[in-house]
């Protein structure tokens, strides 16, 4: 029970983190504004990969947060930020500015949470409807 409070809690600290800069992404800077900062960082295909970090991370935020679709979003999201710390956060090393120790932590969060989830998780209410449900 504790270790499932515990995944609860780390999906809702995580998923509000990522929705909140999808959300920003969206809303302040817009897909062409932020494309346009990817490509001055040297991200390949900035539009394409705006369009990607942006629905990743406010879907994958708030599916993380509900627990819905974890391993895949977990998945899609530690991609999301492996290309954020390959791409722009690499040479400025581990800690300093625009380090890349906050990407780091929450690729291994989402990968982590994504398939540990815990008990309060959507998915796991809809499995076990499955499986009490007569064939």
């Amino acid at each position: 029970m504790l270790k499932d409070v515990a995944a609860l809690v780390g999906r809702i600290g995580v998923g509000v983190v990522f929705f909140a800069h999808g959300l920003q992404k969206l809303t302040e800077f817009g897909i062409a504004g932020t494309a346009q900062a990817f490509g001055g960082m040297g991200v390949p295909m900035p539009t394409v990969s705006a369009w990607y970090s942006t629905i990743v991370e406010l879907v994958g935020g708030a599916a993380l947060i509900l627990g819905v679709g974890l391993p895949v979003v977990g998945l899609l999201l530690a991609v999301d930020m492996i290309g954020a710390l390959l791409f722009v956060h690499l040479p400025n090393g581990l800690i300093g500015p625009n380090g890349y120790e906050l990407v780091l932590a929450l690729a291994v969060a989402s990968i982590a949470l994504g398939f540990n989830g815990g008990a309060f998780a959507l998915d796991r209410v809809l499995r076990s409807r499955r499986v009490r449900q007569p064939a």
